[in-house]
C-alpha cells in the first residue's frame, strides 16, 4: 500500500542576515545603514555610478574635439581650450595666464551631463508615473 504523504504550501520566507556585532552606543545608527544597504538597490547605485562615469568621458570628448573647435572658430581663433588671458608677459612670452578656455570647456560638460541626467531621470519618473496611472484605471474598472 502507497503511502501518502501530505505536502504543506510553501511559505516564502525571507532571509534573516545575522545581526552586526557592534558597541551598543554605535548598534542602533549603523544597523539602520546596514539594513538600508542590503534592503535598497546598491547594486543599481555602483552599476548608475559606472555609467554616469562612462558618459562623463564620452561627453568630454565630445566636448573637447567637436564643440571647442567649433566655438573657438565662432569667437575668432582657435580651440576654445586654448583660450586663456595673459597676467604677465618676459620677454614677449605669457608667463602667467587665465584659462578661461579650460573653465568654459568644462561648464559646457557639466551642463550636457546635467542635462543627460535630468532627461534620463525625468524619463524615468514618467515612466512610473504612466505605469500607476495605468494600474489605477485598471484598478478603477474592476
Amino acid at each position: 500500500m502507497a503511502d501518502t504523504v501530505m505536502k504543506q504550501p510553501m511559505v516564502k520566507q525571507e532571509p534573516k542576515h545575522p545581526p552586526v556585532l557592534l558597541p551598543h552606543v554605535l548598534r542602533e545608527p549603523l544597523q539602520g545603514f546596514v539594513d538600508f544597504i542590503r534592503e535598497q538597490g546598491v547594486v543599481s547605485l555602483a552599476v548608475g555610478l559606472v555609467l554616469g562615469v562612462a558618459s562623463k568621458s564620452v561627453v568630454d570628448s565630445l566636448v573637447n574635439n567637436i564643440f571647442n573647435p567649433i566655438i573657438g572658430v565662432l569667437i575668432g581663433g582657435e580651440n576654445l581650450s586654448n583660450k586663456a588671458i595673459c597676467l604677465k608677459s618676459e620677454a614677449g612670452k605669457c608667463v602667467s595666464s587665465l584659462g578661461y578656455g579650460h573653465v568654459l570647456s568644462d561648464f559646457l560638460s557639466f551642463l550636457i551631463v546635467a542635462a543627460l541626467v535630468y532627461f534620463a531621470v525625468k524619463g524615468l519618473k514618467l515612466d512610473r508615473l504612466e505605469k500607476k496611472k495605468a494600474a489605477q484605471v485598471e484598478e478603477a474598472a474592476k
